[in-house]
């Protein structure tokens, strides 16, 4: 890598000694050496974008051999010091340990220090898992919402529902009273008592196009009952199996004769629910969305051994439909029926 003279323009940047809001104890010292055919004007845009950024200073030098990208750890445990260099290469990029930012990218870059200052060095992190939770967070979420739906909610209010469901959890959630209020009148069809309170939330929420959105916040996860964006991910109606479906229900997968003649997809859906004693769970906006009753289709299978999941499968078609096993968070099964089509 070549290098030339430059003009030191400030001190080292403190991240903690000078600090963002919201910062941490840690503390970030920023050097960044400067390649030689980096533009001249280079280090001021710099200097003068990250000042608007909330970065007061940082150091720009001259290269010296042997000079890498990287982090070192200093000062205590309680009291650590993370000191990042990096480079200004002739493109007027800043190539930090694991990132790189163009001009314009000042309030990224600033966003990155602060959180090295909170979190330590990308390397040393806890992976992440889902809803940019880490994994310890994510799986102690998910334990606390496999409690047990232990009330009846066939015939109850979604509002009523949705505020006991929050209720038992205990867990911090943000929810709109308002909003629980707007669903007073509407009524709850299928009875979710025994099943996880996760995955019956998830459901309850989901006709009126709602969601339960995990976050991060300085305190730890959160949840936020809000309107179902595409651009965010809310916590599912069950979850992929980890096993094979004969292992994970095998009622569904046992043999009988069967024999309908000209019956609903709806009878059909009830009849099979009662027999395998497994909720069947549809997807009531996807239904709506492509204007398909169960109610309203009749279907024909001739006499045959056959298992439950086959007849779903064949039943579900004639609808346009399409059933899915899946399981809860204490990993009891359901089975999930949506559209052919997709939908969000």
């Amino acid at each position: 890598m070549r290098y030339r003279a430059v003009t030191v323009l400030a001190a080292t940047v403190l991240w903690g000694g000078m600090t963002l809001p919201g910062s941490a104890a840690g503390r970030v010292e920023l050097t960044v050496s400067v390649e030689t055919d980096a533009p001249l004007t280079a280090q001021q845009t710099w200097v003068r974008d990250l000042g608007e950024a909330g970065v007061r200073s940082v150091r720009f030098r001259v290269g010296r051999t042997g000079d890498r990208v990287g982090i070192e750890t200093r000062g205590t445990q309680d009291s650590p010091i993370y000191v990042v260099t990096g480079t200004l290469n002739a493109r007027s990029e800043v190539v930090l340990p694991g990132a790189r930012f163009r001009q314009g990218d000042a309030d990224r870059l600033a966003r990155w220090l602060k959180d090295v200052a909170e979190q330590g060095p990308p390397e040393t992190r806890e992976p992440t898992a889902a809803f940019g939770l880490r994994q310890s967070e994510f799986a102690q979420l998910r334990k606390d919402l496999a409690r047990p739906v232990d009330f009846s909610t066939q015939g109850q209010s979604r509002g009523e529902v949705i505020a006991k469901i929050r209720d038992r959890l205990g867990l911090p959630m943000q929810v709109d009273s308002a909003l629980l209020s707007s669903l007073d009148k509407d009524k709850v069809e299928e009875q979710l008592q025994g099943m996880s309170c996760g995955t019956a939330l998830a459901y309850v929420l989901r006709s009126p196009g709602l969601g339960l959105m995990p976050r991060t916040s300085a305190k730890g996860p959160e949840l936020v009952i809000g309107e179902a964006r595409r651009d965010e991910k809310a916590w599912p109606i069950g979850w992929p199996p980890e096993e094979p479906g004969p292992k994970v229900a095998p009622v569904l997968f046992e043999l009988h004769t069967i024999n309908i003649e000209n019956v609903s997809v709806a009878k059909v859906l009830e009849e099979v629910g009662a027999r395998v004693k497994i909720p069947i769970l549809l997807d009531h906006n996807a239904l709506a969305r492509y204007g398909i009753d169960p109610a309203k289709t009749l279907v024909t299978l001739p006499r045959r051994q056959t298992s439950y999941t086959q007849v779903l499968q064949k039943a579900l078609f004639e609808a346009r439909l399409q059933s899915e096993l899946r399981v809860d968070e204490s990993g009891k099964p359901l089975v999930w029926v949506t559209s052919i089509k997709p939908f969000p």
